[in-house]
């Protein structure tokens, strides 16, 4: 497909992906310029000098000047300079939108509200691993138009909701959204709105997959692409899921062929097994052979910050679960673990709380009920977290992390586990939910035997 030169292209948010979006317009040779609400925006000193820029606020002239506007996921559409815009008739479009424009290449669209970089990034390892030559970024990693010049067959692409949102007929190979929570309402304005964004990745997919176990992950129209589904039940024929055996064993499926114990992974919960499936089904749409993705499998441990094992002290094993910003991520956390400790008769003591983005927190309740013990709770939404979950479980308040992090060392007994999982945003008390868990994993290993 063509790129259509013409007007003025202006780059509406700098930051990673607006850095990389000037840098490639300015290659294809169009007139670009950039605006900013940031005096010094990231990646200011990235792009090429003869840009035309203007800093410390969005310049709507500029703006109206634009024969297109390519805006940055972190701005939203509905900034009053950018409606003006919209208003005189001036598409707004996402860096992946120009991607889609400059290759013919095939496309694997993930998303979801969580699991996405697990998903992109074992798939993309179960790729390169079957000889593909695949780019693998998006909103994980490196930014979509900079992976272009790996001149690859393939890309496999993590996308949000915020990017999504400015891109039509992304027209992948294969297209996932892979569960559906509450999340990002303060930008999308409620579910409708956020499920809305989400689902323009199927627009023009030539194979779906989704999650038969949430049924907002499932395209709304009734159309001839073909499909294949994912969960952790037993599947139906050529479906993947989870069959059980007497003795309590689960095996990853494809109807009734069973794959892969779960025992043989380094991911466990059944969250992870569905990310796991999802993979499968991903892989498989894409002609990755069966063998080759369950032995990448076999060796994949995990991301950082997403369930990852810490350390184990004093019959006390502690997880790092920072990326769980949302109520989903941190709810497939809980019950992830909490069903692997049960048996035992052990608990959860969890460290939750930042800012709750208008989230409804009582949709944990049973959970929390079912598995934890103590919730310590941090951040600027503690007192709006406590009202919605008192009652379910104990409850404290700390009132630094490092206090947060010793009161659940003094509280968990033998075989519990401590979890971070916060269901929130960290810019409250951190730079984001990289520093909360790198925090967290200094200060559990701080932590003295007793």
């Amino acid at each position: 497909m063509l790129i259509q030169r013409g007007g003025l292209k202006v780059v509406a948010g700098l930051g990673v992906s607006g850095v990389a979006a000037v840098n490639f317009l300015h290659q294809q040779g169009y007139r670009v310029a950039v605006t900013d609400s940031r005096e010094t925006p990231p990646g200011f000193d990235q792009i090429p000098a003869e840009v035309q820029r203007v800093f410390g606020h969005f310049d709507e002239a500029l703006l109206l000047q634009a024969e297109e506007i390519i805006i940055s996921p972190g701005l939203d559409p509905k900034t009053p300079e950018i409606q003006k815009a919209v208003a005189n008739g001036i598409a707004v479009i996402s860096e992946i939108q120009l991607l889609r424009r400059a290759t013919d290449l095939p496309i694997v669209a993930i998303t979801g509200s969580n699991a996405k970089s697990t998903v992109t990034t074992l798939l993309g390892q179960m790729a390169l691993d079957a000889g593909k030559k695949a780019a693998i970024g998006g909103n994980l990693g490196r930014p979509a138009l900079d992976l272009l010049k790996d001149e690859p067959e393939l890309f496999i692409l993590e996308l949000s909701s915020f990017q999504l949102e400015a891109t039509s007929n992304l027209n992948a190979e294969v297209a996932v959204v892979l569960n559906m929570s509450e999340d990002h309402l303060d930008r999308h304005g409620d579910m409708q709105g956020y499920h809305a964004a989400k689902h323009r990745v199927f627009q023009g997919a030539k194979r779906i997959v989704y999650n038969r176990e949430d049924a907002l992950t499932q395209p709304l129209i009734a159309d001839q692409i073909p499909r294949q589904s994912f969960g952790i039940h037993a599947p139906d024929l050529n479906q993947y899921g989870i069959l059980r055996s007497d003795d309590g064993s689960m095996y990853l499926a494809r109807g009734r062929e069973r794959l892969i114990n779960s025992a043989e992974l380094y991911i466990q919960g059944m969250h992870n097994l569905a990310n796991a499936l999802a993979c499968l089904a991903l892989g498989e749409a894409i002609g990755l052979p069966m063998a080759s993705m369950l032995e990448t499998l076999k060796q994949f441990k995990g991301l950082e910050h997403r369930c990852e094992f810490v350390k184990a002290l004093n019959q006390v094993r502690y997880y790092n679960d920072s990326k769980g910003t949302n109520i989903g991520a941190s709810l497939a956390a809980i019950e992830g673990l909490g069903a692997a400790i049960e048996a035992k008769q052990a608990k959860l003591v969890m460290i939750l709380g930042g800012q709750a983005k208008g989230q409804d927190f009582s949709v944990i309740r049973e959970a929390l009920q079912k598995y934890v013990k103590t919730v310590v709770l941090i951040g600027e939404d503690a007192g709006l977290i406590e009202a919605a979950i008192v009652g379910c479980c104990e409850i404290q308040h700390a009132k630094s992390f490092a206090q947060a992090v010793e009161l659940c060392q003094q509280l968990a007994q033998p075989n519990d586990v401590v979890l971070l999982s916060p269901a929130c945003a960290s810019f409250d008390m951190f730079k984001g939910y990289e520093q909360r868990g790198r925090q967290f994993v200094e200060l559990v290993h701080g932590l003295a035997e007793q």
